[in-house]
């Protein structure tokens, strides 16, 4: 089923995170417009679960690691063509209480839910600026206006990449 609101025909889409949930969800609303989608996350047997269910190609990469996103995107890039919509939604969130929330959960939220959007933003960004076009949409969270006592550290970080 395509979709006639917009038409992505002959566009490639990148979705981070994407091998389920909401970044699964927004790949398939891409392909339904027309685009060529292309799921990432870091599990590749979810991944190809994922690829085959939407008929589409992936790119097996650790979001949170600044090397090897760039070595994967430009080794993508080079092999298959352009990147023309980057959906940076790469997340994950874990459930405590602020004041017996670990730090290295944090460290986990701060990598995936922040850093990874530079990574892959920039990564992606430096062949889009070449070419003169394309398209990056980071995804945030509307828990971030609507914050919980057991995901205050989520929050934040998605709040970071909100505004």
């Amino acid at each position: 089923m395509t979709l006639r609101l917009f038409d992505l025909t002959g566009k490639r889409a990148l979705v981070t995170g994407s091998s389920q949930g909401i970044g699964f969800a927004l790949a398939k609303g891409l392909a339904g417009a027309g685009a060529s989608v292309v799921l990432n996350g870091r599990d590749t047997v979810k991944l190809a679960t994922a690829a085959a269910d939407l008929s589409a190609a992936t790119l097996a990469f650790d979001a949170t690691d600044h090397t090897a996103v760039r070595a994967a995107i430009d080794r993508f890039e080079s092999e298959t063509g352009p990147i023309d919509i980057l959906i940076n939604n790469a997340g994950i969130q874990h459930r405590a209480p602020l004041e017996d929330f670990p730090a290295e959960a944090f460290e986990r939220l701060l990598q995936t839910n922040i850093a990874s959007v530079f990574h892959v933003g920039q990564a992606v960004a430096r062949h889009m600026i070449a070419r003169g076009r394309g398209k990056i949409i980071n995804i945030a969270s509307v828990q971030t206006a609507l914050a919980r006592p057991s995901i205050a550290p989520y929050t934040a970080t998605k709040g970071a990449v909100g505004n």
